[in-house]
């Protein structure tokens, strides 16, 4: 297909290499010339009259406008955008004859805490869900061709109403987003030698928190109405954590510790499937380059598939600590193996 992405950041730029990588012809535009010019060279553009489709990758802001302008001067191409939010987007686009037949929504789930084409990656969306919500309009070849799309960059297609993609998406990504974000901002008020000891937890838990003011502004006022009640839920329990702990009721903040092991194991695992608990399987390595690639090598050659992994190392220490999540089967043929092969690797534990 010839296909033209409006928009040259970090998404835009990604979905560039991974549609050359599957052999479509592709433009790049973006009104930041630099942005632009650096995605051309990434991803080989080559300017394209009439394109097949037109893929709106910009600001959640912009997405509306440029969709009109795209569809005014090429009205016999195809449109899609990819950008995080569906029901006011749909809504417009329905009172436009022609082009609401011709559009699909989509939001791939997928992308990084840093922004720009310098930060993509062409298997940014490989394992990941894509969300698709037609209207009653929407044609059903072009829904079939987008899928084909979606799956030709290693992601999984998902249909949902606008109004609930809107709803799930405030839970799962814009609540994470604020949670991580405010935990960023009692940061700042503390000075660097305060976080000295800062380990693994902290990183994970504060990782949102690099993400763009100006993407996420945008995005959570935009969808506040599905927000707001998330963030009263939470503001109740913070107010009923501060309550047990005033009282010194150990049982109750267990309580609420425990409830949170219930909610993190709703999560489900890669591809949208059921969540799993691996085994964790430690491995003691010398600080030198090419360690992790003889891990991995020694993976091949058993056959196991790692589903994670955590590096452990601090400064000035000669050895480092990599733990691989793997099925039971997989941890014990692995551990077995290393130790055959002289490797420093311990039981494998239940995560």
């Amino acid at each position: 297909m010839k296909i033209r992405i409006v928009g040259s950041g970090l998404m835009g730029t990604s979905l560039g290499l991974a549609l050359r990588s599957a052999g479509h012809e592709l433009e790049m535009v973006d009104q930041n010339s630099v942005h632009e010019k650096l995605a051309k060279d990434l991803v080989g553009s080559q300017p394209i009259v009439t394109p097949d489709l037109v893929v709106v990758a910009t600001p959640v802001e912009m997405t509306l406008a440029v969709l009109l302008e795209q569809y005014k001067d090429n009205p016999d191409s195809r449109f899609i955008d990819i950008s995080g939010l569906k029901s006011n987007l749909l809504l417009e686009v329905g009172r436009i004859p022609g082009l609401n037949a011709r559009f699909l929504g989509t939001h791939p789930m997928a992308g990084r805490e840093f922004v720009g084409p310098e930060s993509a990656r062409a298997d940014l969306f490989e394992g990941r869900a894509w969300i698709i919500t037609p209207s009653p309009q929407t044609d059903a070849l072009f829904i079939e061709t987008v899928r084909n799309l979606i799956e030709s960059t290693g992601a999984s297609a998902f249909e949902l109403d606008p109004q609930v993609h809107d709803e799930q998406i405030a839970l799962i990504s814009h609540l994470p987003q604020v949670l991580s974000s405010i935990l960023g901002a009692e940061l700042a008020e503390h000075s660097a030698e305060d976080l000295t000891l800062a380990g693994a937890g902290l990183r994970d838990t504060s990782r949102l928190a690099a993400s763009s003011p100006d993407l996420w502004s945008a995005l959570l006022t935009i969808n506040g109405k599905e927000v707001l009640p998330l963030l009263e839920s939470v503001r109740g329990s913070i107010d009923k954590l501060i309550e047990r702990l005033e009282e010194g009721d150990r049982e109750g903040v267990r309580e609420i510790i425990a409830k949170g092991n219930v909610g993190r194991a709703l999560i489900p695992g890669k591809h949208g499937g059921r969540g799993r608990n691996y085994d964790l399987l430690p491995i003691v390595i010398q600080d030198k380059p090419g360690q992790l690639a003889k891990i991995f090598s020694e993976c091949e050659s058993v056959g196991v598939n790692v589903e994670d992994l955590t590096i452990e190392h601090s400064p000035g220490q000669q050895t480092g600590l990599v733990t691989l999540a793997l099925s039971a089967d997989d941890a014990t043929k692995l551990h077995a193996h290393l130790l055959q092969q002289g490797w420093l690797a311990h039981k494998p534990r239940s995560s």
